[in-house]
């Protein structure tokens, strides 16, 4: 009896008939693609990308040199140094990140007690050269200063969950 039905599917080719009639069902549907360098999808508030230095509003950077996110690294990647500012608080004279060593993890903006790093929405950073993903203090703040309000957003729309 199964050899019959085989035969008979074999025959009829509803395989071929029913993989045919799926394609055109999708066929005439909107399209899922984008077309990406022109149209971008939706980001996530948590999403992790290029890393940025936040500063408060009035200019001044949040970075208090406590090098939490130092210490909590995994891929060492981060390098800070500090000293004492003439008001007697502390502030970082090198701030730099190692991107090709950086896992995207988050730890550092975890660890962060001020939310001074940070990792950006920005996902288009491809460089030509190793040198251009090594950030020191200044990409690191004009990162942040250029992508603060998206920046802002996300941590306040991610603020429910922390």
């Amino acid at each position: 009896m199964a050899s019959v039905e085989y035969r008979a599917k074999s025959m009829l080719l509803t395989e071929l008939v029913s993989g045919m009639a799926l394609t055109l069902k999708y066929f005439f549907r909107p399209k899922v693609t984008i077309n990406y360098p022109y149209e971008k999808g939706p980001i996530s508030p948590r999403f992790r990308g290029e890393h940025a230095l936040r500063r408060y509003p009035n200019g001044e950077e949040r970075c208090i040199a406590c090098k939490l996110c130092e210490a909590i690294c995994p891929a060492q990647a981060i390098t800070i140094e500090a000293e004492p500012r003439d008001d007697g608080s502390r502030r970082t004279t090198r701030y730099d990140i190692d991107m090709t060593k950086c896992i995207y993890c988050g730890f550092c903006q975890e660890a962060c007690p001020v939310d001074a790093i940070v990792e950006g929405p920005n996902f288009e950073f491809a460089t030509e050269t190793r040198e251009e993903l090594f950030y020191n203090k200044d990409k690191l703040l004009a990162n942040g200063d250029r992508w603060e309000v998206e920046i802002s957003r996300n941590l306040t729309a991610d603020a429910p969950y922390r």
